[in-house]
């Protein structure tokens, strides 16, 4: 026989009740009186470096910097941890844009970098705003120093870009101390990836790019890519090998596969998360052979 305890049924029903109640709480959105419910909004860009190329909003037309395709879709840039094991002497030297800003030049040549690249100008509509102070400064800091160009070849002709960086930052003389320009072709942070051009025209469009910046300056550009993207944008194409520096893109211990045609790399950006600047680079070979590519 069982006993029934006075109001247990209705305790229970009250204390079932009470939880609903108290889950229903939680799942409600959280106010306070006189605060509106806010929504919860991505991180800011860190400052001074654009957005992200993958965002849902382009950055700024002239915000592009070395790597920037590179760090939005090879993963971010990382120092190579162990593997130095290559055939010859590498040189260290750095790339810098109006990312980093004033630099100071005499601090990071005691760090062991040897030359710099200074970004002078983007498509035919922007020079950079730092590009004084970051290319005097690393001639007189003792660095040997070049310029690079980051290709918009949705934007105009390959010749009309290679003039604009030939006038505003990108000519070469022969004075033991600057480099050839370089022509940086890489993913497209403001739209397509390879900017809306096939594979054919984007391999015409580095060619007349090519073609008029050694008929302005005397000197074969350098090309700066990426494996992944050279593959993509431009079929692999191997034509610019015979002529054309490689300055090849990989955060990793190893440059890894180059673009057809190219049997070494003659620059190898290894990560974008190096001391000083973060763009930190590789030359193939040793100071001496840095010269020689200078004097050409």
């Amino acid at each position: 026989m069982s006993v029934r305890r006075p109001g247990t049924r209705s305790s229970r029903r009250t204390l079932y009740a009470a939880s609903a109640a108290l889950l229903a709480t939680f799942a409600l959105p959280l106010t306070l009186p006189g605060v509106a419910t806010a929504e919860v909004s991505p991180l800011p860009p860190e400052p001074g470096r654009a957005a992200s190329p993958l965002a849902d909003a382009a950055p700024a037309r002239g915000t592009a910097y070395m790597g920037m395709g590179v760090v939005a879709h090879d993963g971010e840039g990382r120092a190579p941890i162990a593997d130095r094991g290559l055939a010859v002497a590498q040189t260290e030297g750095v790339d810098v844009s109006s990312h980093q800003g004033s630099v100071n030049w005499s601090s990071l040549a005691k760090t062991g970098v040897k030359w710099a690249y200074v970004k002078a100008t983007e498509g035919n509509y922007y020079q950079s705003t730092t590009f004084n102070q970051q290319y005097t400064g690393s001639y007189k800091a003792g660095l040997i120093r070049g310029s690079y160009h980051f290709a918009a070849p949705d934007t105009s002709s390959g010749a009309n870009q290679a003039d604009y960086f030939v006038k505003h930052g990108g000519n070469w003389s022969k004075d033991g101390k600057t480099m050839p320009g370089v022509l940086d072709i890489e993913w497209n942070p403001y739209g397509a990836a390879c900017y809306g051009l096939s594979k054919a025209k984007m391999v015409s469009w580095i060619k007349d790019f090519a073609t008029t910046y050694k008929a302005r300056t005397g000197r074969d550009v350098v090309i700066y890519t990426a494996t992944t993207w050279w593959k993509q944008c431009t079929g692999d194409y191997a034509g610019f090998a015979k002529t054309n520096p490689l300055w090849v893109a990989r955060y990793n211990t190893s440059p890894g596969t180059l673009p057809k045609g190219w049997g070494f790399q003659t620059i190898w950006q290894y990560t974008s998360s190096g001391p000083g600047v973060g763009d930190h680079d590789k030359f193939n070979g040793s100071l001496n052979r840095l010269r020689a590519l200078a004097n050409g």
